[in-house]
């Protein structure tokens, strides 16, 4: 099991001389997740409602290169719900959960893959800071969120490069990167309009986007009602 992860609060506090952004933020797991089946042999296989979304040489999935930092070969299917390119942390958790498998604990490493894989290797709820390798778990709170992820795919690099590019602004919203995902893709803009409408909150942008959310448990046809589990999966 491959959950989601969802950045309640973003901040960037730096910046390294490889490009690389310090952050500061609190992420949580969800019940919304994508399964992965691991089975002797090789290769790669991607199905499912958000499977449609890969595109690009295996060598570039997650999947593969966390299966080469653990040095093991298999056949892997991954059947998938979580959108590419919203700012769940899909591609991450993929790859943590193959470090799982595989017995893996370096969340330096992990971070080496992505930023969000060290936190996806730990799950729960946790502080999240440096380049995502410091996970410091927090106490578990009960929590329901509404998603609604718009089929826009929001590049991470992209988002990041706009937030360099605008001088580093601070998000009034809790999340730094939710003005230059905006620069990025500012037909969101619909999107989070129509959620606050529906729902009388002001949505929250996941990570770097695209995926809105807002508390609570307001369903509808294109949302997805999740919960933060109390237990994380182990295997």
């Amino acid at each position: 099991m491959a959950p989601a992860k969802l950045t309640l609060r973003l901040r960037i506090t730096g910046l390294r001389d490889d490009g690389y952004h310090f952050i500061d933020a609190e992420m949580v797991s969800l019940d919304f997740h994508d399964l992965l089946d691991v089975r002797s042999g090789s290769g790669l296989a991607i199905e499912g409602p958000a499977g449609t979304d890969f595109v690009g040489p295996d060598d570039d999935n997650l999947v593969v290169r966390a299966l080469r930092l653990v040095d093991r070969d298999a056949a892997v299917t991954i059947h998938k719900r979580i959108p590419a390119g919203a700012g769940l942390g899909g591609g991450s958790s993929d790859a943590a959960a193959i470090l799982r498998w595989a017995g893996f604990v370096d969340l330096e490493a992990a971070a080496g893959l992505g930023a969000d894989v060290a936190f996806c290797l730990v799950g729960g709820r946790a502080r999240v800071t440096g380049i995502g390798e410091n996970v410091v778990p927090l106490p578990y709170v009960e929590q329901t969120f509404t998603l609604v992820t718009p089929p826009v795919f929001c590049s991470t690099p992209a988002v990041y490069a706009a937030w360099d590019e605008m001088g580093g602004p601070t998000g009034d919203n809790g999340n730094d990167l939710e003005p230059a995902a905006l620069v990025v893709a500012p037909e969101l803009t619909r999107w989070r309009d129509e959620l606050a409408e529906a729902t009388g909150q002001r949505p929250r942008l996941a990570g770097s986007g695209s995926t809105w959310f807002v508390d609570g448990t307001h369903p509808e046809a294109g949302r997805v009602v999740t919960t933060v589990p109390a237990e994380q999966p182990t295997d």
